[in-house]
């Protein structure tokens, strides 16, 4: 086969199901495992770039440096604007796509600098101690396919030839905790309350939004490993729902199917039964044990054609093969990323999520021109509380603190003091505020939660947040907090 035979696919001008067919044509067995995990390896000789697929935006681009910050999930839930939701993605994906050609001008092709996002989390969120509420719209169905809908809309973009950014729309089902649990955890659930409650956000996201991927959930579902179920993935998700494109699986969650769930003996089963039942995409590495399955006779090559094809389709449509200047959001200039625009939308979005419970005696909004104000809490003058998880970094970013002092009056006292420990159980110090008291007007205390209490179970390294792997143990204040607040 001459050179320019081995290069159609990169003819724009050709359909694209004939371009994907081509280059799956020419892979070996082994490169196409390679394209099956999520850190997939170059193909030089057919002019296929590496490309690692696991890339996070839950609000704002994640773990890719600087990029503009938007309140957590559960605060864009707050806000109940669908609208707002779908303006504060496409402020996103414009810059993920800015951060990704910019990444390639200076050779980096490294994880979260790609185009598959692994975002937004759509579960439902019923029990208030799961550490991974924070990331999703909350319990109710209706609203959290709203808001699923809107953001993948604007991530992907509305291009009738390119996909500006895939979305992923995650955990593919019933997963709500505990954290602990997920590996081994089955979720057992009638077919109503699957039907109503867990799957009406996937269901909008996939034929409403037109998602790209779908990742499934580190659980079972009524026996089956949510990556590898022929109920949730080949009958539902692609049967009844049309659902085109490719399934990703949780991080390396294709090993619990035999170290957690047990439903199969080895690794090499493992990936096999995952690939049947309908998964692509391994993040992690375990599908690398295909190679050998495939000439153990327990899949046949054509099987893995099927998700190559899937998730080579993905990459044609991202614009990944074609010239810059065919791709119309390849022109987003790196400018954009945490520009003015993009600040202040964070900040109405901010704004916006805000969920006020009480203001007795009107004392909301204060007055600029008080003469003495204290402010008390473990979360007061903390960068941590800013972040959520999954987060990126916003240039500059205000504490509590810092916003009081820059609001008020320059003739403004203000005070500040710690109070207690975030969740210890360290006595109060009441000397560290006590003497300001007599001469305070107005006392703010700044208590709550912080990364460090709950999040993703692998995420709960922190000695306080492995007391319960990442799910709070209790509601309410955590530590001494609610103590603090009583003395104040």
């Amino acid at each position: 086969m001459t050179r320019t035979a081995e290069l159609t696919h990169l003819n724009p001008d050709l359909p694209l199901t004939e371009r994907v067919d081509t280059l799956v044509a020419q892979m070996s067995l082994r490169e196409k495992v390679a394209q099956m995990v999520h850190r997939s390896s170059e193909i030089r000789r057919l002019a296929v770039p590496a490309y690692d697929w696991w890339n996070e935006c839950l609000h704002g681009v994640g773990r890719a440096g600087k990029a503009t910050v938007f309140p957590q999930a559960i605060g864009l839930a707050a806000t109940f604007d669908v609208p707002l939701l779908q303006r504060m993605a496409t402020a996103t994906s414009d810059e993920a796509r800015a951060k990704h050609h910019e990444a390639l001008r200076l050779g980096h092709r490294s994880q979260y600098f790609g185009l598959t996002y692994w975002t937004p989390n759509i579960n439902i969120f019923r029990d208030p101690r799961w550490g991974r509420g924070q990331e999703t719209y909350g319990e109710d169905p209706y609203l959290t396919a709203r808001l699923g809908v809107a953001f993948v809309q604007g991530l992907q973009g509305d291009d009738p030839h390119y996909l500006k950014l895939v979305a992923t729309p995650k955990h593919y089902a019933v997963h709500s905790g505990p954290e602990p649990l997920r590996h081994v955890f089955d979720a057992v659930v009638n077919g109503r309350d699957l039907r109503e409650t867990y799957l009406p956000a996937f269901k909008a996201c996939v034929q409403e939004a037109g998602a790209w991927s779908v990742m499934g959930a580190y659980n079972r579902t009524n026996g089956e490993p949510c990556c590898g179920s022929p109920t949730l993935l080949q009958q539902i998700l692609r049967d009844e729902w049309g659902f085109p494109g490719f399934v990703v699986s949780d991080c390396w969650a294709i090993r619990d199917f035999h170290e957690g769930h047990h439903i199969t003996q080895t690794p090499a089963e493992s990936a096999v039964h995952a690939v049947k039942s309908g998964c692509d995409l391994n993040c992690g590495e375990l599908f690398n044990e295909l190679v050998n399955a495939v000439k153990d006779g327990m899949i046949s090559e054509a099987e893995l054609d099927v998700s190559v094809k899937r998730l080579m389709t993905a990459r044609f449509k991202l614009g990944m093969f074609d010239p810059e200047e065919r791709v119309p959001y390849a022109a987003i200039p790196p400018e954009v990323v945490h520009c003015a625009a993009h600040k202040a939308l964070a900040r109405q979005t901010a704004c916006e999520s805000i969920v006020l419970l009480k203001n007795d005696g009107n004392l909301l909004p204060l007055a600029k021109n008080a003469k003495t104000i204290m402010v008390v809490g473990p979360n007061a003058y903390s960068l941590d509380v800013l972040h959520g998880n999954y987060f990126g970094y916003a240039p500059q970013m205000t504490t509590i603190l810092e916003g009081i002092i820059n609001a008020v009056s320059p003739g403004t006292q203000v005070h500040h003091a710690k109070g207690c420990s975030l969740a210890g159980k360290a006595p109060i110090n009441e000397n560290e505020f006590a003497w300001m008291l007599p001469e305070t007007d107005l006392i703010i205390a700044v208590l709550g939660f912080a990364p460090a209490l709950e999040g993703e179970e692998a995420d709960a390294s922190d000695e306080i947040a492995s007391e319960g792997g990442g799910d709070r143990l209790h509601i309410g204040l955590p530590g001494r907090q609610l103590e603090l607040l009583q003395k104040l």
